[in-house]
């Protein structure tokens, strides 16, 4: 016991220097947390994200990530707010300094992909250095460090191990952070002990709290906020409803009626983060390479629209962009210049009316045409 204090203290105040400012311990277990994903991959909202059901099994313990888990290091660490959220009411230190600049340009981004590097990378590179400390202290074991690619249900260990709550937005919710911050966990086969919230599954399902407390109290800002409903109920997301959804993750054309939903997303939605009181109040440090840079050309139409693949390799090969690639960025660009009526646009979209990937091809022949009608 004394022993497995003394790592967690030594691994928390390891943890804190790197950056990640909510460190908590939970030990690995199954959870009935699996069924509500597996119901809600079975009714369809996980679109056409097949990486989730392909690998669903794996989800149902730690294990299905590393054989023999016995322990997981849940980590916290803040990217910049979106520009649009919604500023406090009184004035005084906000002590972030990482905002990106307020800048209602024609289009705009998710907040996290703001920064100049891949968070993965970036993170990555700092659970090594805790995988090893592990490995140190109980010589032996295996270890592994994972950022939002393995499949774990991170958010339901982190609010175990006292890292906040589900927020009915879906996300992980934190006093002091808000939601605007990465999940990392470190999975051991040591056994570290555990700090986690004690309570029923039932309780948890409510809002996976912390300290047993849900904050989010009787607010919706974030369900009225989302501009295209894609919140079933509270705490339950329709991915095929969700502007992060088509902008990032599916792959081909998007449906004419999905398109006006999007608005000016660019790449991602933080809708409805913007509005929600606990990162009104947020007090976090950013990291350098997480705070926004270059942020008037990333939501620029036109910049995507005229960028060569040979630029943006070179540019977005570490980013978040790379996953949508340029054809994605590109078709999304399409839709923002038509969305706000983007009249500067339509020289950079006739070359796609030759262009060869029909997906490109139609949108020009669309976007110029809404355009011409606006």
């Amino acid at each position: 016991m004394i022993l497995q204090q003394l790592a967690r203290q030594q691994l928390r105040d390891q943890a804190a220097e790197l950056g990640f400012e909510v460190i908590g311990f939970v030990p690995a277990k199954g959870t009935t947390e699996f069924d509500h994903l597996q119901s809600w991959v079975e009714n369809g909202y996980a679109g056409s994200m097949d990486y989730i059901a392909s690998r669903l099994d794996a989800y149902r313990h730690p294990e299905g990530v590393l054989p023999g888990c016995k322990s997981l290091m849940m980590l916290a660490l803040p990217y910049a707010s979106h520009p649009r959220t919604t500023p406090r009411k009184t004035t005084g230190n906000t002590s972030v300094g990482e905002s990106a600049p307020n800048n209602r340009s024609a289009g705009t981004i998710a907040s996290y992909a703001s920064g100049s590097i891949d968070y993965h990378d970036w993170i990555h590179d700092r659970l090594r250095i805790l995988v090893k400390s592990i490995q140190t202290m109980f010589p032996g074991t295996v270890t592994r460090g994972v950022v939002d690619t393995a499949p774990l249900l991170e958010r339901y260990f982190a609010a175990r191990a006292n890292l906040g709550w589900i927020g009915k937005n879906t996300l992980l919710l934190n006093r002091k952070l808000g939601s605007y911050f990465f999940l990392a966990a470190v999975l051991a086969q040591a056994d570290l002990g555990s700090e986690e919230t004690e309570g029923s599954e039932e309780t948890g399902r409510k809002g996976f709290t912390e300290g047993n407390s849900d904050h989010c109290g009787s607010c919706t800002a974030c369900l009225d906020a989302c501009p295209t409903e894609a919140f079933v109920k509270p705490r339950v997301l329709d991915a095929t409803r969700c502007i992060s959804y088509w902008t990032i993750e599916h792959r081909g054309p998007i449906p004419l009626e999905k398109r006006q939903g999007i608005q000016d997303w660019l790449f991602g939605c933080d809708a409805c983060q913007t509005v929600c009181p606990w990162n009104r109040k947020r007090d976090a440090h950013v990291a350098e390479p997480l705070r926004p840079s270059n942020w008037s050309q990333k939501t620029d139409p036109i910049f995507w629209l005229t960028l060569s693949d040979e630029d943006f390799r070179k540019q977005f090969r570490h980013t978040p962009f790379w996953r949508t690639r340029l054809a994605g960025m590109q078709r999304n660009a399409m839709i923002v210049a038509a969305n706000t009526r983007n009249q500067d646009a339509a020289q950079a979209i006739l070359p796609f009316l030759d262009h060869p990937d029909p997906v490109l091809n139609e949108l020009a022949d669309w976007t110029l045409k809404q355009l011409q009608r606006a």
